[in-house]
């Protein structure tokens, strides 16, 4: 329970949640039993199984659950502003910008989480105090040279990802996007009759008819096309062409499946069809063949609706089922281990599977920010990691959070971005998917040059106006109706984040096409310089500091590496400076019965200290540590 002198902050706060999955359903707890009694909640999965266990226990709160988008367009600013603080336990870095930017424009704190394993933090973000959760750039997600993912997988990473991104997407996703799995990237045999249309369905086909052709081209007559440049092969194991009439005689097509078509999408599996159970068995080649030809079945029969519409998604059952089967079979021919569907699926979402406690102690950090915030008590804000291996006997790190970088795009805005991009060679659509959308992390984007309007989308347009803009996405930048050139500066502006950012256009005609497989470079976003040193130095800990206790110069400090990866957490590897605790420095360590609180002296800990770790958690930080500085 919440004491007494945090009730007052409490009892009128009225709190969004964004996101009810392992860090939401242990804040939902901790903030009902803290005493919150207004609690909004928005996430994509039924929330109501969560909502009622927490009312059995607690009757009279109110929980109002959203089971919706947070991108959704009546998530709006306005939607923000009611609320007192906002707090994240969202699972991507897209829906973690969006909430960022929202929060931004309606001036709403924001507390941003996020746990990998035995991993995990806590930031706090005000606006104009604190950094913005995209102050610091996020480590893009690691990608692959297409070269490597389309003719020399080594790796199971590349068979998903292959699988992932381009046969799943060439199947089910949109047919405008550049990815043509008819032939491989060195088409010196592209005159086949076998690469003209494979993949469209034939009016004469039955689903096991196109499921083989299918299976037969991309893992059998592609495979040979590769093994014809024998150069490639020459100091690399060949691949084996892999043919369905190989695996699954003819006589067994009838047993593939017998799964009537149902509106019920979501019982939609070919696991289920096929009657297998365990998710962490491994298939072997004929089990991903039938799982292979009985999913895209299923997809064609149950979800044909989608098709056209679909992008991978790690809680889409089909989908994992599809793009596991796939990988396994061009596993197979390049003599890479078969994984599991658990394993691939966690390889695909780049999951690393959560560990309960860890969930919890992050989500009470949660709601000790949250009630600073509610009480503006702008001094105690703490940014807390949870660390998987102690330093200084400590395994929750508090800092003071950073001041805003002022070289921010997001919530500075005072220096424009820079786009190296071949103005006569890239389309409007390359630059609206690759850097206003990925990058940039824009929904509904609206772009102008100078005073002409390129692009915009929105429900409120008219027929032509749609057309035009659908028009000039086919086009590429020089030839626009309003030309973009070298020079010329580009508006990119999202009306529902209320957020606006200016980019610099640089030509430049040739890029690197494994260090720049996107073909078009954006930078600007850098980190602001380091300021000038206070005559204090803050303690790392956050405990009170005091003047008559010595002090470290910043270059005695010893620095603990702390990154944050794509889903927001904490993990050792980039390095910023936190200070060692100076000599004579007091900590209040609740869980230590046998010193006296807030009197033992913190002595410096080697290197090599063998002692026990303790988990030190620390019951109230100091008002009084002096402002931390940002370090390069």
């Amino acid at each position: 329970m919440a004491s007494h002198q945090h009730s007052q902050a409490i009892k009128g706060a009225k709190v969004l949640m964004v996101g009810a999955g392992g860090i939401g359903c242990e804040l939902l707890k901790t903030l009902a039993l803290s005493g919150f009694q207004d609690i909004h909640i928005i996430d994509m999965d039924t929330i109501e199984v969560a909502r009622d266990a927490v009312l059995r226990f607690r009757p009279h709160i109110s929980i109002t659950p959203y089971h919706a988008n947070v991108k959704d367009s009546n998530f709006n600013v306005d939607f923000f502003k009611q609320f007192n603080v906002v707090l994240n336990g969202l699972d991507n870095l897209d829906a973690r910008r969006h909430v960022n930017r929202l929060c931004l424009a309606a001036e709403v704190p924001l507390v941003e989480s996020g746990t990998t394993g035995f991993l995990g933090q806590v930031t706090v973000h005000v606006k104009g105090k604190t950094e913005c959760y995209e102050c610091q750039p996020k480590p893009a997600p690691k990608t692959y040279p297409v070269c490597t993912i389309t003719s020399t997988p080594s790796k199971f990473v590349h068979c998903i990802v292959w699988a992932k991104e381009l046969l799943f997407a060439k199947l089910f996703g949109d047919k405008n996007q550049v990815n043509d799995l008819n032939v491989r990237s060195n088409d010196a045999c592209s005159s086949s009759e076998n690469t003209n249309d494979v993949f469209e369905w034939r009016d004469d086909e039955d689903f096991e008819q196109y499921g083989r052709r299918i299976y037969d081209h991309v893992f059998g007559y592609n495979i040979e096309l590769a093994l014809s440049d024998e150069e490639t092969w020459k100091k690399r194991n060949k691949p084996r062409p892999i043919y369905s009439r190989d695996v699954l005689p003819d006589k067994m097509i009838q047993q593939n499946g017998n799964v009537d078509k149902t509106d019920d999408l979501s019982s939609a599996s070919a696991m289920a069809s096929l009657g297998l159970k365990n998710p962490q068995d491994i298939w072997c080649l004929m089990e991903n063949t039938r799982v292979f030809l009985e999913a895209l079945k299923l997809f064609f029969t149950n979800r044909k609706k989608e098709i056209g519409n679909l992008s991978f998604d790690k809680d889409d059952q089909l989908a994992v089922e599809f793009v596991t089967a796939a990988a396994n079979i061009r596993a197979a021919s390049f003599n890479i281990p078969s994984h599991s569907l658990f394993e691939a699926k966690g390889i695909a979402g780049n999951i690393v599977h959560a560990v309960a406690t860890t969930n919890a102690i992050v989500a009470g950090l949660i709601v000790i920010e949250a009630i600073k915030v509610l009480k503006k008590d702008t001094d105690c804000y703490r940014m807390t990691y949870c660390l998987e291996h102690p330093s200084k006997k400590m395994l929750l790190m508090p800092v003071e959070p950073f001041e805003p970088n002022k070289s921010c795009f997001v919530c500075s805005s005072q220096t424009p971005l820079s786009l190296e991009i071949n103005t006569h060679r890239s389309k409007l659509r390359d630059f609206v998917e690759k850097i206003v959308k990925a990058k940039l992390g824009m929904n509904s984007p609206l772009i102008m040059c100078g005073a002409a309007l390129l692009y915009e989308v929105g429900d409120d347009l008219e027929e032509d106006m749609i057309a035009n803009y659908t028009a000039n996405l086919e086009k590429v930048l020089s030839e626009l109706p309003s030309p973009v050139t070298g020079g010329k500066m580009l508006t990119v502006e999202d009306l529902q984040q209320e957020f606006t950012c200016n980019i610099y256009i640089k030509h430049r005609e040739e890029f690197d096409e494994e260090k720049e497989p996107d073909g078009m470079v954006l930078s600007g976003w850098t980190q602001a310089p380091p300021e000038k040193k206070d005559d204090k130095t803050s303690i790392g800990n956050g405990a009170s500091s005091s003047k008559s206790l010595p002090t470290e110069p910043m270059d005695a400090q010893k620095d603990i590496e702390v990154k944050e990866i794509s889903d927001g957490t904490a993990s050792p590897g980039k390095k910023r400076k936190m200070p060692e605790f100076s000599e004579g420095c007091t900590l209040d360590q609740s869980n230590d019965a046998d010193e006296t609180r807030n009197d033992k002296k913190i002595q410096k800990l080697d290197d090599d200290d063998d002692d026990d770790d303790d988990l030190v958690m620390l019951d109230h930080w100091g008002k009084d540590t002096s402002k931390k500085q940002r370090l390069q």
